[in-house]
């Protein structure tokens, strides 16, 4: 369940006005921008930039940027983006240059759903005029290659069928393929984690655990490391419950020293009009504290207002 929805009685020219309004003259109102873009669904924004072009003969997104800074600048410039363009934009980014972010990588690679990846990759090609698969290769290596260019195919079963019997032969070969042999056949791994449906996932590990008398993910963190063991994790995890795997992706970006803001930011916009509601409550039963107060403690100003108007 989403927890930004699309605002009712949307009226796209009296948004841009209150927005030009809000960075007219001296100062901006910081308060007005978060009131009317946290609170209307990506598409209606996307109609405020055009409607607001059209009414001012300027560019939206160039005012935001001259008119706002730090992290508050960056989500709202994050939520202008549609939802693809801004995944496409983190992929980039997380490739560009020196060193890799394969964090990012693997939480939008291993998370999104067939028709997120094939409008990623359009996306991806479109802005930036590259081939996200050949990137992907080029930056990773390995295993961990294999698996980033299994999630590019896009095409993971996702029908809510259960076979009982296939589920305990994969648990089968999962198992030989791991904690029954000296060493680990990744392939094995990779098309199981690659291939099935959720519902068939969870059978699977059921299964699993049946025969090697521990979770699959104990068995992934004894048998591979490195970035490839957090994109199995990343799949299994998402399999088993995605709002759990989101919200220990927002504790981990808040714990400790520091915040992981680009985490935090991407994780909040993107599962805003998707399953936020879900990622809330199970973040409060996870860590017996709200979501909002945890942003509330960690950050600040206009961003905490933005972040917490956003997960609602």
């Amino acid at each position: 369940m989403a927890s930004v929805h699309p605002a009712p009685d949307f009226d796209a020219e009296e948004d841009a006005k209150i927005l030009r309004k809000a960075m007219k003259g001296f100062g901006t109102d910081e308060d007005a921008i978060t009131e009317i873009l946290c609170h209307r669904s990506n598409d209606q924004r996307q109609e405020i930039e055009t409607m607001f072009k059209q009414a001012y003969g300027k560019d939206l997104i160039d005012e935001l940027k001259s008119e706002l800074g730090g992290n508050y600048e960056k989500a709202i410039l994050a939520m202008m983006q549609a939802p693809a363009v801004y995944d496409a934009t983190c992929l980039r980014k997380a490739m560009k240059g020196a060193g890799t972010d394969e964090s990012t990588l693997i939480e939008i690679m291993c998370t999104r759903k067939n028709d997120e990846l094939t409008a990623i990759k359009e996306a991806y090609n479109a802005e930036f005029e590259r081939d996200l698969e050949e990137d992907l290769v080029s930056e990773t290596s390995g295993h961990f290659e294999r698996l980033l260019v299994s999630m590019c195919q896009a095409n993971r079963d996702e029908t809510y069928e259960v076979d009982d019997e296939a589920a305990e032969s994969d648990a089968q070969e999962l198992f030989d393929a791991g904690e029954g042999k000296w060493g680990t056949d990744e392939s094995t791994f990779n098309m199981i984690l690659a291939l099935r449906n959720f519902n068939q996932l969870r059978a699977i590990f059921r299964e699993y655990e049946k025969i090697a008398g521990k979770d699959i993910l104990e068995s992934i963190k004894g048998e591979v490391g490195g970035s490839l063991e957090d994109g199995y994790l990343t799949i299994a995890r998402a399999a088993m419950d995605t709002p759990a795997l989101f919200a220990r992706l927002l504790y981990k970006s808040m714990k400790g020293l520091g915040t992981d803001d680009k985490t935090l930011i991407r994780i909040v916009v993107t599962r805003s009009e998707i399953d936020m509601e879900y990622i809330k409550a199970k973040y409060e039963e996870m860590y017996e504290k709200p979501l909002a107060d945890a942003i509330a403690d960690d950050c600040g100003g206009d961003y905490k207002k933005c972040l917490i108007a956003l997960v609602g």
